[in-house]
């Protein structure tokens, strides 16, 4: 199983700054919702004021334009923000439209990108294509999101990290929506470069291998007898 990168994906404030201080942590990921779901309101403040504070760290911030010539030109300032940024293009605008195009002129033009939402291999196939021979990138495949579809995306991944090494060694696999711990496992074993995660699954994922299953299941039965008792259950 390969080494694999680990990233934050958030936009809390103070869960980044924490991040930034762990050894564990390689960098950062976020988009428009979380940063919504964050209450950030001023976005070119949010993220000017936080980025000298990430150790270096890779960050990604995403553009929110949906028509292409505005989201050139939102990327294009992203980018100037810091050399450890990479911008977020979408891998399609919501009207279906191939973004392909414009992922090509960014990243010859030397822009770092990484590219979101993508969902097959036929889209991984296309942002590769567009991503050969530019500059560093990073491809996010949402594998949680298709989980919750009732579909297993341990074989997308595969593909995908197959196809990123044939295509161009710049281009690194992102697993993306991460659900549980145990996707970390998963995204090494597919060949992913880069897992992203928010904070609880973060620090479940640092207590790997700390106990046994049989000290997990003694944990668990003290939990339901303090609980009981709490609650002063009686028959």
């Amino acid at each position: 199983m390969q080494t694999i990168k680990i990233f934050l994906d958030g936009a809390d404030r103070s869960s980044m700054l924490e991040m930034a201080k762990n050894s564990a942590v390689d960098g950062f990921t976020t988009n428009p919702s979380l940063m919504r779901k964050s209450g950030v309101t001023d976005y070119r403040g949010f993220c000017r004021e936080i980025l000298p504070q990430l150790a270096g760290k890779p960050v990604s911030f995403e553009v929110f334009a949906d028509e292409f010539g505005e989201m050139e030109r939102q990327g294009r300032e992203i980018a100037t923000w810091g050399s450890n940024v990479y911008v977020k293009i979408p891998v399609t605008n919501s009207k279906g439209e191939s973004a392909a195009p414009l992922i090509r002129k960014l990243s010859e033009a030397g822009v770092k990108l990484n590219v979101t939402a993508v969902f097959t291999l036929g889209q991984s196939w296309e942002v590769c294509q567009a991503l050969r021979g530019g500059a560093p990138a990073i491809l996010s495949i949402f594998a949680g999101r298709i989980a919750d579809s009732g579909r297993d995306p341990m074989p997308l991944m595969t593909g995908a990290a197959e196809m990123c090494r044939e295509t161009d060694p710049n281009i690194e696999l992102l697993w993306a929506s991460t659900r549980e711990p145990y996707n970390v496992i998963q995204a090494a074993h597919a060949g992913c470069k880069i897992i992203t995660a928010p904070l609880d699954v973060l620090k479940k994922a640092q207590s790997f291998g700390k106990k046994t299953p049989l000290e997990l299941s003694l944990e668990t039965v003290r939990t339901f007898v303090e609980d009981s008792k709490a609650a002063g259950f009686s028959l």
